[in-house]
């Protein structure tokens, strides 16, 4: 069986995080669904790079559930995500039904607005780690984070190890691998 990701974009989204995470689940075969948050035009990612969603969030959520739902970071693009009802209501069915759950750099705040995995580790962009207390999660300055269905890391850096992470949890070590061996890794 086929797995599935569904990767949330917002306006001001980080681009080598959104790309690459996109890029090497789609490696690993992963099907990936690219919803836009807010509509289904084009997103001005951080760097001005700009990406066409394959859908708008309803749209996506209609062809669910998915086996990971990500959240690439860029502080606008976090802050967006920390504020809609729509994502929080994905997020708590990841979290209630036990499928994968990844967000990077600045979307970590995402998971503490929404009140998502509550007591797990995590990282994000470290400039960002006095968010996070001992009532929310439990902060790691790790470069990539994986508690249980949870994946978290820091930053556009850290981007490709967070891609294998969720490749390897979808598809296995094997596939993982294989994507990283072809892609030089």
């Amino acid at each position: 069986m086929v797995k599935t990701a569904l990767v949330l974009l917002a306006d001001g989204a980080e681009e080598m995080e959104a790309v690459i995470t996109i890029d090497t689940l789609r490696r690993g075969e992963v099907e990936v669904t690219v919803a836009g948050v807010e509509c289904d035009q084009v997103i001005l990612c951080s760097r001005g790079v700009k990406i066409q969603p394959d859908c708008d969030l309803a749209t996506a959520i209609s062809k669910g559930p998915f086996d990971a739902v990500v959240l690439p970071g860029g502080l606008q693009s976090a802050k967006i995500l920390s504020k809609l009802e729509s994502v929080k209501d994905i997020l708590k069915d990841q979290e209630k039904c036990g499928r994968i759950i990844g967000a990077i750099c600045a979307a970590p705040m995402a998971l503490k607005e929404h009140q998502i995995h509550q007591g797990k580790n995590v990282t994000c962009y470290p400039a960002l780690k006095s968010i996070f207390d001992e009532k929310s999660h439990n902060y790691t300055e790790a470069r990539v984070v994986q508690d249980g269905t949870l994946i978290t890391s820091q930053g556009p850096a850290t981007a490709l190890e967070f891609a294998l992470t969720l490749t390897e949890t979808l598809v296995g070590r094997e596939k993982r691998d294989l994507v990283a061996k072809e892609m030089l890794v």
